[in-house]
């Protein structure tokens, strides 16, 4: 019986080396301009099993990271996080959009977006060399107040995008 414990160390080791396989993967990214600015942004994704004992645990809050992230990339928003779930967040991104008035209607204007800075915040934490992760959406879909959407496919950086009213 004593050599129980050597064993189920090995496995766990074998399990964590075999990771890297499957990590964080971002899904769908769902931006939707409001009239008056605001952006609803719903964010979902797929956790391996390590990072989900790493939320679990607390050791990672992925919304908030998001949320934080948002924050230091556009210091004119603030963010506010509305839903939590373990594959997916929802936020609200205050005065994302730009918005300007013209003879030719109400223009809204959405900042580029990047996510190659989201690998240099995950190389912080303990656990950043067995994963992996994917943080280009497989599909990024952008919409405005009168219902035009852009889509993007596997995208890791989003231009900005203007469309007039």
């Amino acid at each position: 019986m004593k050599r129980l414990p050597p064993v189920i160390g090995v496995i766990l080791l074998v399990a964590l080396v075999a990771v890297p396989a499957s990590a964080f993967q971002a899904q769908d990214l769902s931006i939707s301009v409001q009239q008056n600015g605001d952006t609803v942004v719903d964010f979902s994704y797929h956790l391996n099993w390590l990072e989900q004992v790493a939320v679990f645990t607390r050791i990672v809050n992925p919304s908030q990271e998001l949320a934080s992230a948002i924050e230091r990339n556009y210091p004119d928003v603030s963010v506010t996080v509305s839903q939590v779930r373990s594959d997916e967040t929802t936020f609200v991104i205050h005065s994302f959009a730009h918005i300007s008035t013209g003879p030719g209607g109400t223009t809204y204007t959405t900042p580029a977006l990047s996510f190659q800075n989201a690998q240099r915040v995950l190389n912080q934490y303990w656990f950043a060399p067995l994963i992996q992760p994917d943080f280009s959406p497989k599909i990024t879909q952008i919409s405005f107040p009168d219902g035009y959407q852009e889509n993007f496919y596997n995208q890791i950086a989003i231009p900005a995008i203007s469309h007039t009213v």
